[in-house]
């Protein structure tokens, strides 16, 4: 059996438009999840007083799992599609979205927006479509979700498709090429198999859509970049790094150079789930072993890239940014923490470049501040050395978070890096 292609996918949305019942639908209709746990699941929704939850409850109960699990396994979910092998990001509310995105555990290459067809497009709809397409989520689709709650009526659908695509337009998107998938999750209508209550409808089913999606080239081609996630000493085998292969090969023989220390070493045994590879490509978490690299001189966050091209070290980065989430403003000197890939470094507003108006992307001129619900391109410098990349080189080392006073205030991507002078 060929191995199949590996695909990424978000499931966004505002909170109760059936995200988590989709998810554990899908995983239940795939055969991910078995008869006996979704009964079992259904006996606790029911005295919890939550029927109708059992589907969200297969996505809820790794909230345990995530407490105390592995942090290579951040909420992953995995299901087979005739075409695919998917994993699963489930987003619960935008922080957690954002934070998802960018700790490195997953890059989604697609995304669901889930709308109730009840309750039509409601704040956090537009928040995390907007999202999706600031961080370089390029294909979408819509899940007209809870059909059966008005009916499986082709008036109501068409009227709430008529608002999502409105919304859509005004943030960006083409929405000719965006697929509407009237559903029910709960009711399982159009999820695998086509639904018998909606014959006005002839499109796919969500897991046809779903095989529809591309998966992006892997930038094989690329020079080496491994964030790091983790570094242990294992006796006997020395420094033993952890992380993601993000772009190239990591081949054992390789000298490789750990950024921003400089470090030099030779890579031993590559190891993917207690398996021993000779190379690990695109997507693989791997761990490794790193000869004539000291402990101190190699910690989380750090990247690994070839010698002969090693990663950049920024002194100061241009980015454009959508602000989600401020009380009051941004302005110049604004220092707060920056997430990217799995690093974290204070960066400080250095000039505010221009301001965008998201519904066109047109620019706005010059601002002396920015505020929730602006995009805008600005300026970075890093209070410490950090391994930052242009978006456009590799997605996964140029989009990152700002969080603040315990939130996410902002994401964004890197436009250009101007490299630090060691």
């Amino acid at each position: 059996m060929a191995k199949k292609e590996h695909l990424n996918l978000v499931f966004i949305g505002h909170v109760d438009a059936g995200k988590s019942t989709t998810v554990g639908r899908i995983l239940y209709e795939t055969g991910a999840v078995s008869e006996q746990v979704l009964n079992k699941l259904k006996e606790e929704a029911s005295r919890l007083g939550k029927a109708t939850f059992e589907f969200a409850f297969v996505m809820d109960s790794l909230k345990e799992e995530r407490e105390r699990g592995v942090t290579i396994d951040i909420s992953h979910r995995e299901f087979e599609t005739p075409k695919y092998h998917c994993t699963i990001i489930d987003a619960p509310g935008h922080k957690d979205f954002v934070k998802n995105m960018i700790t490195g555990a997953s890059q989604a290459d697609a995304a669901f927006l889930v709308v109730s067809v009840k309750d039509g497009v409601q704040p956090q709809t537009k928040e995390h479509a907007f999202l999706a397409k600031v961080l370089g989520v390029s294909q979408f689709a819509v899940n007209m979700n809870k059909m059966d709650a008005v009916g499986y009526k082709k008036e109501e659908y068409e009227k709430v498709k008529g608002e999502v695509e409105k919304m859509l337009k005004s943030i960006g998107y083409k929405t000719e090429t965006i697929p509407f998938i009237p559903a029910s999750s709960y009711g399982g209508d159009n999820i695998t198999k086509k639904s018998t209550n909606m014959s006005w409808y002839n499109g796919p089913t969500i897991v046809e859509v779903i095989d529809s999606f591309k998966v992006p080239a892997k930038p094989t081609e690329k020079p080496l970049r491994l964030p790091l996630q983790d570094v242990f000493t294992i006796t006997g085998h020395g420094t033993v790094p952890v992380g993601r292969v993000e772009a190239g090969k990591l081949k054992s023989g390789d000298v490789v150079v750990v950024m921003p220390s400089g470090a030099k070493g030779e890579v031993k045994k590559i190891e993917m789930h207690h398996q021993e590879l000779t190379e690990a490509v695109c997507g693989d978490n791997v761990g490794f072993n790193l000869k004539g690299v000291e402990k101190k001189d190699i910690k989380r966050g750090d990247v690994i890239g070839p010698a002969n091209n090693p990663p950049t070290v920024a002194a100061e980065i241009t980015a454009q940014i959508v602000v989600l989430n401020h009380p009051t403003a941004i302005s110049i000197g604004y220092t707060p923490v920056c997430h990217i890939h799995t690093a974290q470094f204070a960066g400080k507003i250095t000039e505010l470049v221009e301001k965008k108006d998201p519904k066109t992307g047109q620019s706005a001129g010059k601002p002396d501040f920015i505020k929730t619900g602006d995009v805008a391109i600005v300026k970075i410098q890093p209070m410490k050395a950090i391994v930052i990349e242009k978006f456009s080189d590799f997605p996964a080392l140029g989009r990152f978070a700002i969080r603040d006073m315990g939130q996410t205030v902002a994401a964004g991507i890197v436009l250009d890096v101007k490299p630090k002078t060691q």
